[in-house]
């Protein structure tokens, strides 16, 4: 077997970039996909070549290895325990449950049946995150003291256009974003040992006023869409974090981390390229560009976007390109369901400590995921199509 066969469960917004990039990765064969709403899973096979099938028929299909599961968080868990019991692989859309017990659960039931289980995000395996991963790794700022993480924003209801489940028990900034900011900083400086946080609702009601069905719409808010939290990592460093959906604009960067002999801005980490920039003992910041490495080079936009903001580079499905390597050729699995299950845990200790008032403690831990160096990032890499990576 040089390939596993991926089956999709879940049509919705986010499945279109996976099917896309799936076919461009080595070790990947797309075959099938499936949905709750069988039009819609019908629609996304007619246009990428692939099967329609119900979601009990891909789980219980034997050509089936690996089922990527991108249904809505709430189902997370119940998607990707049937598709283990069923003996197959499972990738995850992040969380990796709504709940932290389901999702030790399905962590402890893979490795029961010898099954792999990933997790996105994986983007910190992208070009942007590996160059911050070789400076931090080559003492460019030394011993990392602290830093601070920002995702602010006036929420997801102007451009998605079923945007209700990101503001009920199960979504909110941290559940939904958290994800993509505690992997790379968890990828950079280790295992978060510790949380204090607070939280609010800045906006009890929300107003789609994206173009779809949903427009005009009003929403109630049900979980808390400011968080601001203290994050104490097991080597010491302290990381100051805030994800909102309560703020209409700001000027902080995503990440910055602050170390011995210098300060560094980690790109966007919903995304794979950017440019790191490094300052020495207070120097000029030096800006040093991903685009050239493997899976950094910017190759998507998305059509909510302004005609000037500039296009990324957005290589999804990457996590499941490093599962099947695993599988395959028994290369370490990064971005896999124990890194998903430390960030689940840290992610509902920051909601736990916020209504509490209290510290927690975090019982999980991990080691830093095993680098993805240049040559194995551009070999697990095929390509797009010319029409599709001019999509």
């Amino acid at each position: 077997m040089n390939s596993l066969n991926v089956g999709i469960i879940g049509c919705g917004n986010i499945s279109g970039i996976y099917l896309q990039n799936i076919p461009a990765y080595h070790g990947l064969n797309l075959r099938a996909c499936a949905d709750m709403r069988p039009e819609v899973a019908q629609a996304q096979a007619s246009r990428h070549g692939i099967e329609a099938m119900s979601v009990d028929q891909l789980l219980a299909s034997d050509e089936i290895d690996l089922v990527v599961n991108l249904t809505i968080p709430s189902a997370h868990f119940g998607v990707s325990f049937a598709a283990l019991s069923a003996g197959k692989h499972v990738f995850s859309e992040k969380p990796l449950a709504v709940d932290f017990e389901q999702g030790r659960r399905l962590v402890d039931e893979a490795e029961a049946r010898g099954l792999h289980l990933g997790s996105a995000p994986d983007t910190f395996l992208g070009g942007g995150g590996r160059l911050a991963r070789k400076l931090v790794d080559d003492g460019a700022i030394g011993r990392v003291l602290s830093g601070t993480a920002f995702l602010m924003s006036h929420g997801m209801e102007h451009w998605h256009p079923d945007p209700e489940f990101f503001f009920k028990p199960g979504g909110g900034p941290i559940l939904d974003m958290a994800p993509y900011y505690l992997s790379t900083l968890v990828n950079l400086i280790g295992p978060v040992k510790r949380v204090f946080a607070m939280s609010s609702i800045g906006f009890p009601e929300r107003i789609v006023t994206a173009e779809s069905p949903r427009k005009g719409q009003s929403i109630t808010v049900e979980t808390p869409t400011h968080v601001t939290a203290l994050l104490e990592f097991a080597s010491g460093a302290q990381v100051t974090f805030c994800m909102s959906w309560d703020v209409w604009k700001h000027s902080h960067p995503a990440i910055e981390i602050y170390g011995s002999e210098g300060s560094m801005r980690v790109p966007d980490p919903n995304f794979f390229g950017g440019q790191v920039e490094v300052t020495e003992r207070g120097g000029d910041w030096r800006a040093v560009d991903s685009g050239e490495m493997p899976l950094g080079a910017p190759n998507w936009r998305s059509p909510n976007w302004a005609a000037d903001v500039p296009a990324k580079a957005n290589y999804r499905a990457l996590g499941l390109a490093d599962l099947s390597s695993a599988v395959l050729n028994g290369t370490p699995h990064r971005s896999s369901g124990r890194l998903g299950l430390h960030v689940l845990e840290v992610m509902h200790s920051i909601l736990e400590g916020a209504a509490t008032g209290q510290p927690k403690a975090i019982t999980t831990t991990l080691e830093r995921p095993a680098i993805l160096e240049d040559n194995e990032a551009a070999g697990l890499w095929k390509g797009l199509p010319e029409a599709a990576s001019a999509a």
